[in-house]
C-alpha cells in the first residue's frame, strides 16, 4: 500500500508496478466517452482543451448528484474500453494516468508504455465507497452532458490498483 499525492511525477509513475495498491490524493478530472469524443473534436479543430491534460489524471466516471449533506453521490468507474479510441491522443499530450475498470486495447497499452503513463483500476460497484474520498467537485466543461459533464474533483486517499504500469505489465493478461 502506497499513498501518492498528485500530480504524478515521472519518478513515481516509473516506480509503480502492476498489482500495487495505491491511495491517491489530489486533483483529478472525470470524463466519459461523450466528453472524450468532444476532446478529440476540439483537438482536430486546433483548439485548446477545456482542461489541462499534461501531468493530469482522468477518472472514467459520471458522478451522481449529491444527496443533502454530501459532496457527491455514487462515483464508481465506467468501462474504460469505451475511451480506447481517444486515449492515445490524450496520452501523447502528457496525460499521466487514467482510472477506470476493465482491460485496455493493445493500442492503449502501447501508448501507456510510449508515454510513461499508468492505468489504475477502481473497484466497480463501489461507487458509494469512492464517493467518500471526494472532498470537492465542480463542473468544468460540457455541462450539457449532465452527470457525464467533465468535473474537477479533489480526492483524498482514493483506493486504486495499478492495472497497467509504465512497462506494459497488465493484471488482466498475466
Amino acid at each position: 500500500m502506497r499513498k501518492i499525492n498528485l500530480p504524478f511525477t515521472e519518478e513515481v509513475i516509473m516506480s509503480l508496478k502492476a498489482g500495487d495498491t495505491v491511495y491517491v490524493s489530489g486533483t483529478i478530472y472525470t470524463a466519459r466517452d461523450a466528453a472524450h469524443k468532444r476532446f478529440i473534436e476540439t483537438l482536430e479543430k486546433g483548439e485548446e482543451l477545456p482542461i489541462p491534460i499534461k501531468n493530469q489524471v482522468i477518472y472514467y466516471a459520471g458522478p451522481c448528484p449529491a444527496k443533502p449533506g454530501h459532496v457527491v453521490g455514487s462515483c464508481g468507474p465506467t468501462t474504460s474500453g469505451r475511451m480506447d479510441a481517444y486515449s492515445p491522443a490524450l496520452l501523447d499530450l502528457g496525460l499521466s494516468a487514467m482510472i477506470g475498470k476493465g482491460d485496455r486495447s493493445d493500442n492503449v497499452v502501447a501508448s501507456i508504455v510510449k508515454n510513461k503513463a499508468v492505468y489504475l483500476g477502481a473497484i466497480g460497484g463501489a461507487g458509494a465507497l469512492i464517493s467518500g474520498c471526494v472532498k470537492e467537485i465542480s463542473v468544468v466543461a460540457y455541462e450539457d452532458l449532465g452527470t457525464e459533464s467533465v468535473k474537477k474533483m479533489v480526492v483524498e486517499n482514493m483506493p486504486l490498483t495499478v492495472v497497467i504500469d509504465a512497462f506494459g505489465n497488465n493484471l488482466y493478461r498475466r
